[in-house]
């Protein structure tokens, strides 16, 4: 089984700055690629950033230059650095891990963003 634990999630006011992590049972090496989605209130769940094992990076164009996806081998962790935060940025955020066509999910974590 493939385990994926969100963390980082919480409440901030506009512009300020969050910093998720996903931390993976099995080795982040091995997955084709892995991510973020999110899904608003009343809204389908959407991509909002991606990295492959080459270290390749894909961005949803309402989070470029906002947010920034990494990896750490070592930890088995990805994060989501995001900063400048909007409240439409108000979502269940969710991590991704792909081998395959085969997806595994986190629980997903809630990020807040209200004055």
């Amino acid at each position: 089984q493939v385990h994926l634990v969100e963390s980082g999630g919480g409440v901030v006011q506009p512009g300020g700055s969050l910093r998720l992590s996903c931390t993976s049972s099995i080795n982040v090496f091995e997955f084709n690629d892995m991510g973020w989605y999110r899904q608003a209130p009343g809204k389908e769940r959407e991509l909002v950033a991606t990295i492959n094992v080459g270290e390749r990076t894909n961005y949803a164009d309402s989070v470029k230059g906002r947010f920034t996806i990494s990896r750490d081998n070592a930890k088995n962790t990805i994060y989501l650095q995001m900063n400048s935060l909007k409240p439409e940025d108000t979502a269940i955020y969710y991590c991704n891990a792909r081998v395959l066509r085969h997806n595994n999910w986190g629980q997903g974590t809630q990020d807040t963003v209200s004055s």
